[in-house]
């Protein structure tokens, strides 16, 4: 069995392959060669935490495993990522456990690399500004993956705690680009690609205040209850999702579900764009959104690449198990 410490993550693996792996998966989701698992996730009663399992198989690339883990609300304070969680990767053709894998970073790295890929398939040709709805711990990694994707002139933000914003500040100065704090009808007006990714159980971003046409990644919502935008927003947006399944049951699209405002069948999966089933963005006026429920398979994919890299570099620990 291979381990790799989250220690050695930060030195193996960066955002362009954990971008290719992610965009990968998803389009062998969208062909019917990987498929996830029913997702467990429960609040545990203790430290006001969310825990639980991800897990799936891909055929096209035999990665089958779990990730075991969840959102710790108080860790910040403690010096430690709300998020934890370990990754299990198992032998396909005979069960036997491979591998296990620090998931903390790599968490944010393919959450990160998600909305990447939405705003590549999805976002229009021309966005100039950048909005940023949070500053938590993920804002940066969200940043940082989005401004490769397009040529971005400036960026724009909004935390329900202004004093966070020095996050995205110096995150945008790193990439040379300006921020600016401004309030939720300016984000809406202005921004030509939006990614929000807080934990909040209440709508932010409300549909009046998006105008023109936008592509808004929703990166935060991946638990029964929570919610970003307001549900009309998602009737209104062209949707789509890494898995329909998953976004009308714990995603960003549950409330509209609910509501009976969006269809199952008008939501679409981000790999059939990805693979050319799907056009994507139809006109530079469109609403288009991207519903990042987060699933098991891209935590197996990039847990994955690690390995391999691990193992190339010399740096993976075997222990017999």
């Amino acid at each position: 069995m291979i381990v790799v410490p989250e220690s050695e993550i930060a030195g193996l693996i960066g955002r362009d392959a954990c971008f290719e792996a992610v965009e990968q998966v998803f389009a062998a989701m969208s062909l019917g060669d990987a498929y996830n698992f029913p997702v467990i996730r429960e609040a545990i009663g203790h430290a006001d935490a969310l825990y639980g399992f991800k897990s799936g198989f891909d055929r096209a690339g035999l990665a089958l495993g779990l990730k075991s883990g969840g959102y710790w609300p108080g860790n910040e304070a403690k010096g430690m990522t709300n998020h934890q969680s370990t990754i299990f990767l198992f032998d396909a053709d005979s069960g036997k456990v491979k591998a296990i894998v620090g998931g903390n970073l790599l968490t944010a790295l393919r959450t990160a690399a998600a909305s990447s890929v939405s705003i590549k398939h999805l976002a229009p040709k021309r966005a100039k500004v950048l909005g940023m709805i949070g500053a938590g711990h993920q804002s940066a990694f969200q940043m940082r993956a989005a401004v490769e994707q397009r040529q971005f002139e400036r960026v724009i933000g909004w935390n329900f705690h202004p004093e966070m914003l020095v996050r995205l500040e110096e995150t945008a100065g790193e990439l040379g680009l300006p921020f600016q704090a401004v309030d939720l009808d300016q984000l809406g007006a202005e921004a030509d690609v939006i990614i929000s990714i807080t934990s909040s159980f209440d709508p932010i971003l409300k549909d009046a205040q998006v105008t023109g046409g936008t592509h808004i990644a929703c990166m935060g919502t991946d638990t029964k209850g929570k919610q970003e935008v307001e549900a009309a927003l998602i009737a209104r947006a062209t949707v789509f999702t890494d898995e329909v399944a998953q976004a009308i049951s714990i995603g960003e699209c549950q409330h509209a579900f609910a509501a009976g405002t969006k269809a199952e069948n008008e939501i679409f999966e981000i790999g059939s764009v990805i693979n050319g089933a799907h056009q994507g963005r139809r006109s530079d006026d469109e609403v288009t959104l991207f519903d990042g429920t987060g699933v098991g398979l891209q935590d197996l994919a990039v847990a994955s690449a690690v390995v391999d890299l691990a193992v190339e570099k010399g740096v993976a620990l075997e222990v017999v198990f």
